[in-house]
């Protein structure tokens, strides 16, 4: 099979990038991460890693795979413990780029959406068509007619990683309310940042993406900050994603990566929120 030639500048560059440091921390990091995907799509495409690769033994390179990956493993544990419940739910990966979260946590049953742009879906259908119980949607998540088309009759457990950082906070209530009214009985997991963590530590991605002004983008500094949303959110919890779910036990672990764990956690205030909404009455 011809692999598939992936142009510098291209939309589909921005995909391979997260992708790559995946790859990079299951390699460096193999007992605390494991991603067989992103090893298998990055040999599966035509691309010049050696400018990332070079950067490969660099601390804070690291710490940014490590995070991202940490996120991910994250996510596959709360989609895995709402399918013990729920194993022919749907499982929602809201803004999808080429991650396969799904994949990873799919239990044989539970049926499996991919969301994003049509760019973006274009490009994953290329280079990751989907699978078995699986459906890739173009759409844009502020129209809410995607949820339309997600079969929750058997349950549903919606995540978002690394998306709702670029949405505005009425987005983002707006879309909750949507979602506690549309899928009862139905969890959503996301990602945050604090305000600091939005105005200081963010500021330069943000930027890169065109967000010049970021003070109406989303933030969460506490879980009282989404308390009122909806009468149909039955509970709101939330774990540090670097180490509330899982220890940094792997003997490649640096000091320096404990370090910057603590940072998120204490002033970033990076965690992994999860709703629960109420079963129809």
């Amino acid at each position: 099979m011809d692999r598939i030639h992936i142009e510098k500048g291209s939309v589909q560059e921005t995909l391979i990038i997260p992708l790559y440091g995946r790859k990079l921390c299951a390699e460096q990091f193999p007992t605390l991460y494991q991603d067989e995907y992103a090893a298998r799509i990055c040999q599966s495409i035509d691309y010049d890693f050696s400018k990332i690769e070079a950067k490969k033994n660099n601390a804070m390179y690291q710490f940014g795979g490590l995070e991202g990956a940490m996120r991910e493993k994250d996510m596959i544990w709360e989609i895995t413990d709402y399918l013990k419940d729920h194993p022919k739910a749907a499982v929602v990966n809201l803004g999808c780029g080429l991650n396969m979260t799904g994949r990873m946590a799919d239990n044989g049953t539970c049926h499996i959406y991919n969301l994003d742009f049509p760019d973006v879906i274009n490009s994953r259908n290329e280079i990751v068509p989907a699978g078995e119980r699986e459906e890739n949607i173009a759409c844009d998540l502020n129209d809410f007619s995607w949820m339309d088309r997600i079969d929750a009759s058997n349950g549903a457990v919606l995540y978002a990683a690394g998306v709702f950082h670029y949405f505005t906070m009425q987005q983002i209530k707006d879309m909750v309310i949507a979602m506690a009214d549309r899928f009862p009985g139905g969890r959503l997991v996301f990602d945050a940042v604090g305000k600091f963590g939005r105005d200081v530590l963010m500021k330069g991605t943000l930027k890169n993406m065109g967000m010049r002004d970021v003070s109406g983008l989303f933030f969460v500094n506490s879980v009282s900050d989404l308390d009122g949303w909806s009468s149909k959110v039955k509970s709101v919890t939330r774990k540090s994603y670097m180490q509330g779910y899982y220890k940094l036990e792997d003997p490649n672990i640096k000091g320096i990566h404990r370090f910057l764990a603590g940072l998120c956690d204490s002033i970033a205030k990076m965690y992994i929120y999860r709703m629960e909404f109420q079963l129809a009455k």
